[in-house]
């Protein structure tokens, strides 16, 4: 499971990825300072059910922070997107192949109105970002267009003949895109198309490619620089139904996060403040620029960046966090570990889906499971819930 970071150039899109992640990417102000995508492990918070069970944990897969467990999530930056990345132009092709793995996308949008369509710096105001937000949603559409129209008419009337379903034969065409076939099944429904996919237009193609695209590739918008941001702009934004819109401030954010791991503030990641080290030494230019940070945290209440992450994971996902334990009375692995590892699992998710999360020969060799906290034996089909610690039963 990817989160994609995407968006045209020069919004602040590296700076995120470096923010979340802390790994190194380029970083400069103007158009394509990323070509190749950048891959990196950002975390999402849970509660950690140590505190609960009275043990103390010893983490393997997910730090623990006194009492809140940092979650690993897969994140890729990819490279910029320009007007017709569909078609070629730009690095728009190597964008699309580098989304494929993504499950969900962080659109990161210039709320400030301070690079152009093509990411070329402007004055603030004078670009429309809610122009920003159409023109990817189009791209993406278009480019899923562009896969299910190729001898779209044949295999469709083949198909028809065959009396294949069209949620099948559009499955089978948007294979390697990491979309479900509840997905599709879900996208189809909303579309209220004919069940006659031989017989679509190009219009209704467009349109059902739209649903594919908000079932399988949902998107958040980070209202990024909106510290600068014209607050027409940031209304806007916010006003967009159907869409969740975080204000954000990526720069901010990274600037948290390099005082923090140079001992001069304490500071948790998507907290509405911090803590100065008084014994740091800063000088006067740092507690004034610390200083511009905390009242955009007052104002906002966060920088916007671990909120983005976590609405991905949380709410565009509906992931739940999941602990497997080898030994339910211990909470141990085999290797004596105390809750070692955390899982992101889809609500809804059973135990044997959680079996071969772990590891194919569990599922594979499933018998049952059982439940840490009640004590109760359950079978494949127990609906796990969030923060369920679970151990499993497999054939040796």
């Amino acid at each position: 499971m990817d989160v994609g970071i995407v968006g045209k150039p020069n919004v602040g899109k590296s700076t995120f990825f470096t923010a979340i992640t802390m790994a190194p990417a380029e970083i400069a102000n103007y158009p394509f300072t990323t070509v190749d995508a950048n891959v990196g492990v950002g975390h999402v918070r849970g509660k950690c059910p140590h505190e609960e069970f009275q043990v103390q944990c010893t983490p393997n897969n997910a730090p623990c922070d006194n009492g809140t467990r940092l979650i690993p999530v897969e994140l890729i930056d990819v490279a910029g997107l320009v007007p017709d990345a569909w078609q070629g132009k730009g690095l728009g092709n190597k964008f699309l192949d580098d989304l494929r793995q993504a499950s969900a996308l962080i659109h990161i949008v210039d709320a400030s109105g301070s690079t152009t369509s093509d990411g070329t710096p402007t004055k603030v105001g004078a670009h429309d970002p809610l122009n920003d937000v159409t023109f990817l949603e189009r791209e993406i559409d278009y480019w899923f267009f562009n896969i299910l129209q190729k001898d779209w008419r044949r295999l469709s009337r083949q198909s028809s003949l065959e009396g294949m379903k069209v949620e099948k034969m559009l499955h089978e065409r948007f294979t390697g895109l990491a979309i479900t076939e509840n997905q599709i099944n879900h996208a189809v429904r909303n579309s209220g198309l004919t069940s006659k996919p031989d017989i679509w237009t190009d219009e209704e193609m467009i349109s059902m490619c739209s649903e594919i695209r908000r079932s399988g590739k949902p998107l958040i918008i980070a209202a990024n620089k909106c510290d600068q941001a014209p607050q027409e702009n940031l209304d806007t934004l916010l006003a967009l139904e159907n869409t969740i819109v975080i204000p954000t401030s990526a720069e901010y954010e990274l600037a948290l996060r390099k005082a923090a791991d140079a001992g001069m503030i304490d500071y948790l990641p998507g907290s509405s403040s911090f803590e100065i080290n008084e014994s740091a030494g800063l000088s006067e230019a740092q507690k004034k620029g610390l200083g511009t940070i905390a009242s955009f945290l007052e104002k906002f209440g966060s920088t916007g960046v671990q909120k983005c992450l976590e609405s991905a994971v949380f709410d565009l996902l509906d992931l739940i966090p999941v602990y497997p334990v080898e030994d339910e009375n211990k909470l141990t692995d085999k290797e004596g570990r105390v809750l070692p590892d955390v899982h992101l699992m889809p609500r809804g998710s059973n135990a044997k889906e959680l079996a071969y999360k772990v590891h194919t020969d569990l599922g594979d060799n499933f018998i049952r499971a059982i439940d840490a906290r009640t004590r109760r034996v359950v079978g494949h089909d127990h609906e796990l819930n969030e923060n369920d610690v679970i151990t499993i039963i497999a054939r040796r």
